[in-house]
């Protein structure tokens, strides 16, 4: 069904209050729909990401009230990522290999963090893994390449779980979304400075590969494995929390 098809039914099967949010926020699905395509491979289709955008986008008209602590085009703008999100993972375009190699190198960044007491550095991981620095930077953009949204694996928005979630009625699931928010956010700003400003200047400034490369004064390819080792790390620090 296109994206055309689906706003038409919707307009005359939905309230009108929803109704008219979804029209209003219609553009809202193909904005974040191209910002996202410009980060994913060639096989990725736009009309695929905007339909799933606008399922999202309809969750949202029907879900969201004014006592959620946020507008409507915030809550709608995480429920379009997330169905995006979702709709990418469903294709299953990434090799098990690439999901292999991230967890090791993420277990190894916590191994060598552990060990030290201190942030690892990139020569220090590749030895934990037995590898040359050239391969473990390869290893680094093969995990960026296959593993995007890699932060976002880490909750449910489709953003940085730093803004709003709706957890649904279940206070005891607010109050462990508002625990692992904060552990988060607390580990992002315990990253190395680089890594926190292309995570900043990525997420929340929502600039591409090539115009944080521009910034910082080095390659798109270089950009890729600082924002995939930043994650990694990230997830390797929370491993204990997420078990928990």
């Amino acid at each position: 069904m296109t994206l055309a098809k689906e706003l038409g039914i919707y307009q005359r099967t939905g309230a009108g209050g929803a109704s008219a949010l979804v029209e209003e926020h219609a553009p809202l699905v193909k904005k974040i729909a191209l910002h996202l395509l410009a980060r994913l491979p060639a096989s990725v289709q736009l009309e695929d990401l905007m339909q799933a955008g606008m399922m999202g986008l309809l969750e949202a008209s029907q879900r969201y009230t004014s006592t959620k602590g946020a507008t409507f085009e915030t809550y709608a703008g995480i429920r379009i990522r997330g169905a995006m999100v979702d709709e990418i993972r469903k294709g299953d375009w990434v090799p098990r290999s690439v999901h292999r190699n991230a967890r090791r190198i993420s277990a190894a960044i916590k191994v060598v963090e552990d060990r030290l007491g201190r942030e690892a550095q990139d020569w220090e991981v590749a030895e934990e893994l037995g590898l040359e620095l050239n391969d473990y930077y390869a290893s680094l953009n093969d995990a960026s390449s296959g593993r995007l949204f890699s932060l976002d694996e880490l909750n449910e928005s489709g953003e940085l779980p730093i803004d709003v979630q709706d957890v649904g009625d279940n206070p005891l699931e607010g109050l462990a979304s508002d625990n692992f928010k904060a552990s988060l956010a607390g580990a992002i700003n315990e990253l190395p400075e680089r890594e926190k400003l292309v995570l900043s200047l990525y997420y929340q400034e929502e600039l591409n590969l090539k115009e944080i490369g521009a910034v910082l004064g080095v390659s798109e390819s270089r950009v890729s494995q600082i924002h995939s080792q930043a994650a990694l790390r990230l997830r390797g620090r929370l491993s204990d929390w997420r078990q928990s």
